[in-house]
């Protein structure tokens, strides 16, 4: 099932997410729908927060960088994951700038810093434990959704001067006076 994207100005995409268990409820099912929800709305990952959910989960499908970066192409184009409860254990290399989006910001993109690699601590969706190193746009995507989990956005990495710059449109995106080609949950969208 395809849920409603979390829009910016939502608490929940500012709220650090708890850590859940194998009992919580239709686990299977809510990956599931995460999956299909992000491939509905053409994304690479979505985070529980997104959809409303204050849960540390997050899945990832880097298939459609397979074809732009060469170097990491047969990596990337197998590269589809469910992070539970995923700690970021360290952060290396360069700080690199790439130009990011997000489904719960639409029409919005910035050049973002991010490390280029990650260490990762997570469970899978069969909460078999993993810790293993992520480099270049995998690590980039992983840092984006761990963002999600921990209450930031990328648009909270940009100046204070860039940020009010785009204030306007973030309203704008909070109140749903926004054309997107999937379904959306807005905070601020006044009831007809």
């Amino acid at each position: 099932m395809i849920l409603p994207i979390t829009a910016y100005g939502d608490p929940v995409l500012k709220k650090k997410a708890l850590d859940i268990d194998k009992a919580y409820p239709d686990l299977p099912k809510l990956i599931q729908d995460m999956f299909e929800t992000m491939y509905a709305a053409s994304g690479v990952g979505l985070a529980a927060p997104q959809v409303g959910l204050s849960i540390r989960l997050f899945v990832i499908d880097a298939t459609p960088f397979a074809e732009e970066e060469e170097p990491d192409f047969e990596f990337l184009k197998q590269f589809k994951k469910v992070f539970i409860n995923p700690i970021i254990l360290a952060e290396k290399g360069d700080l690199w700038d790439f130009n990011e989006g997000c489904l719960s910001i639409p029409e919005i993109r910035e050049e973002v810093k991010r490390y280029q690699e990650v260490q990762l601590r997570y469970l899978d969706e069969h909460f078999k434990e993993h810790t293993a190193w992520f480099s270049g746009l995998a690590a980039r995507i992983i840092q984006h959704e761990y963002d999600h989990i921990e209450g930031k956005l990328f648009t909270d990495y940009l100046s204070p001067m860039r940020k009010r710059m785009l204030n306007a449109k973030l309203e704008a995106i909070a109140k749903g006076e926004v054309k997107v080609a999937y379904r959306m949950k807005f905070p601020k969208k006044k009831k007809r």
